[in-house]
């Protein structure tokens, strides 16, 4: 079995997922040694290279490089299509309209911070009112902060994730704000997630 080294160290969301789906898409059935320099990234190809059937067979940290080691799994083949999205995120509901809702801020509207927090908690509790519609939660940039520990919503979106609705945290987000070991609720995720969650959404609910 061949082997290739993808050296992902330095690269933006969600280039190291693409650097392994490109691998995977290109020489499929390849061993594949992943670099990688944050724990975001390191969550992200995990999770991605089980999706595609793929085992991690060893993760190693040295400093801030981590060093991942997968090989196929006894289920992959290679009449796999290693370019359909077919993971846990792409998957759409089966019946209903497929509301996703963006959230990129821990508070609604500017003027007052406080003021903002208590519409984002109001907006938040009503959430379940859109029933199987609801979908999707995304979490990007301040919004992050709703998922982890002390978030004043934590509760109300522990429910939602219960009852069925994937949230998805934006790992680089996560990372910027130096919180990743704080999250309590949802995946942590990438930017390939995000694009294709809202294309195949058929609403998408903007904060």
């Amino acid at each position: 079995m061949s082997t290739r080294i993808l050296e992902c160290q330095g690269l933006p969301c969600p280039q190291p997922v693409l650097r392994c789906k490109d691998c995977i898409e290109s020489d499929p059935g390849t061993e594949m040694v992943i670099l990688v320099d944050n724990d975001a990234a390191c969550e992200n190809v995990t999770r991605f290279l089980g999706v595609k059937k793929y085992e991690v067979v060893s993760t190693e940290k040295d400093g801030d490089t981590w060093k991942l080691t997968a090989r196929p799994s006894s289920t992959f083949t290679l009449d796999d299509d290693a370019s359909a999205e077919t993971n846990e995120f792409s998957q759409p509901r089966d019946k209903g309209t497929k509301t996703l809702v963006f959230i990129a801020s821990p508070v609604i509207g500017e003027g007052d911070d406080v003021l903002g927090g208590k519409l984002m908690q109001n907006f938040v509790s009503v959430l379940p009112e859109l029933g199987s519609d609801l979908w999707r939660i995304i979490l990007l940039n301040g919004g992050v902060k709703l998922a982890i520990t002390g978030s004043p919503v934590l509760d109300k979106l522990q429910a939602l994730e219960k009852n069925g609705v994937s949230i998805l945290v934006c790992g680089t987000c996560l990372e910027f704000f130096t919180i990743l070991d704080q999250k309590q609720v949802g995946e942590t995720t990438n930017m390939l997630d995000v694009v294709t969650s809202m294309q195949l959404a058929d609403k998408v609910l903007s904060m």
